[in-house]
């Protein structure tokens, strides 16, 4: 191909087994700095070492074509020497001007350019595609399975009979990414354009597939909000997890040592996560947290005897309830070693209000109603255990359950009339039932299904687009930090 192309006899004496030894060594020399070496390796291995990219790509011009998107992936806030991009344009150059002497001169050349071609070609699709770091990597509290990169889809990458098309079809397309990439070259301060790439480099993490109808929680923004396609369906203040305290990791490690409680620092932060709520809770009963147990109810125990029973608190020993939790004798018991569950019955008291918001989850963490409203008045809303207050419970309901019939039955369990008419027999009966004092009523949980289950993803983007303006919100988590840093090597 060479030979062809340069009209230069040297190429047809090209050893292909001396090439191949030469290539090699470069291909090891070269491996420590690569981010992917074992697949590259292997793709070659399975290709006897052959030069794929310059053999097929060379002559049509589609190598200048990379080299040309590498040196333009600072669109996309990349240094492009993190691809070795001034290299690549070199030896391009180099096997171009065609001053070799002997063929062998051009081994080393044709094999660098390969070896830094078929890198920098993976990264770049790579980083576009899936982002350039893993955020279950480097966040504690990430649940969210992103997709990323794997061998196979890589090796068909380098099997590619088009480099172009693909390095078209890679860039993002989504609005969200494409509005803060278009203010991020138009930035003038350095923060600005740090915080508009951070949130890019979100936009390129492979989310599940959500469809059209879903509701998010975005944790810097304090709001919930429903949306069908681009319509938003309903939306809402949230008040979630408080922030951990200052200096946790080194705290953390106190603990670990002495195994003290009061060493134990506070992290109450909302895990971010993905799941599908699958169920309403009208009149929930809170199955207090040991965590909680311990931090809280504990102490306030031990200050007012009569404060579990004024607060509908119930107290189980071995799993059977203590008909008189105000004589307990909290001095017997240490509150690292605390013998009970708690549980808070159903009623206006209970801390998680009227309703509850079930989705599956590895964290215990759930959407609901509370019986303090006031948080919702404050700026900063990250004053939770981890659970997601909401401002509008009955609106968010109604929506999920989706008719009439059901919502009607879900308002009359917490004593609301009904809005269709037809309903307000059953609902003046269940008043009755509570109100007939020769029986004890019980105020129950009562369980509703939404009409579907409806995609939640609570997520965390400190900057995005909204009515063609870009929106800011504080790091109330102080991720952006980590995130800056797990991008070090890219910018």
């Amino acid at each position: 191909m060479l030979s062809e192309h340069f009209k230069n006899k040297i190429y047809k004496d090209f050893d292909t087994v001396a090439y191949d030894s030469v290539f090699v060594k470069t291909l090891d020399s070269l491996s420590h700095s690569f981010i992917n070496p074992k697949t590259i390796k292997a793709f070659y291995a399975s290709h006897n070492g052959e030069p794929r990219l310059i053999t097929k790509f060379y002559t049509n011009g589609e190598l200048d074509s990379l080299s040309t998107y590498l040196q333009n992936s600072k669109i996309h806030g990349f240094n492009p020497e993190v691809f070795k991009t001034l290299e690549i344009k070199s030896l391009l150059n180099e096997l171009a001007a065609n001053k070799f002497k002997k063929v062998e001169d051009s081994y080393i050349v044709i094999a660098r350019l390969e070896a830094l071609s078929a890198n920098a070609y993976l990264n770049y699709n790579n980083f576009l595609k899936y982002g350039v770091v893993n955020p279950r990597n480097i966040f504690s509290r990430y649940y969210i399975k992103v997709l990323r990169p794997d061998s196979a889809g890589m090796m068909k990458l380098l099997a590619s009979d088009n480099l172009l098309d693909t390095l078209k079809a890679v860039q993002p397309k989504s609005t969200q990414y494409k509005a803060l990439q278009a203010a991020y070259l138009n930035a003038n301060s350095e923060s600005e354009k740090r915080i508009l790439l951070l949130n890019m480099e979100r936009f390129r993490w492979k989310m599940p597939e959500m469809g059209d109808n879903y509701v998010q929680v975005n944790i810097p923004d304090f709001k919930l909000t429903w949306f069908d396609k681009a319509d938003t369906v309903i939306s809402m203040k949230v008040c979630v997890g408080g922030k951990r305290e200052n200096g946790y990791e080194d705290k953390l490690k106190a603990f670990a040592k002495s195994g003290n409680l009061d060493d134990k620092p506070k992290n109450h932060e909302t895990p971010l996560l993905y799941s599908k709520i699958n169920s309403i809770q009208a009149n929930p009963v809170w199955n207090i947290p040991v965590s909680i147990a311990q931090s809280e109810i504990y102490w306030m125990a031990r200050k007012d005897p009569y404060y579990l029973s004024n607060s509908n608190i119930k107290v189980y020993y071995k799993d059977k309830l203590i008909g008189e939790p105000d004589t307990i004798n909290w001095n017997k018991y240490s509150r690292d070693k605390l013998p009970f569950k708690f549980k808070q019955g159903s009623g206006g008291g209970n801390a998680l209000g009227k309703f509850k918001f079930i989705f599956d989850n590895s964290s215990s963490i759930y959407l609901h109603d509370t019986n303090n409203k006031n948080g919702f008045n404050l700026a900063n809303r990250a004053i939770s255990h981890g659970c997601v207050r909401i401002e509008k419970p009955l609106e968010f309901a109604e929506k999920l359950v989706g008719d009439s019939y059901t919502y009607d039955k879900l308002r009359a369990e917490v004593d609301l009339p009904p809005i269709d008419s037809t309903h307000v027999k059953w609902y003046k009966k269940r008043l009755a039932q509570k109100a007939d004092t020769t029986k004890s009523f019980q105020l129950k949980p009562a369980w509703f299904g939404p009409k579907k289950q409806v995609p939640l993803i609570i997520t965390y983007f400190t900057a995005w687009s909204q009515n063609d303006k870009i929106q800011y919100r504080p790091d109330v988590y102080e991720m952006d930090e980590k995130l800056w840093i797990a991008m070090k090597k890219t910018r």
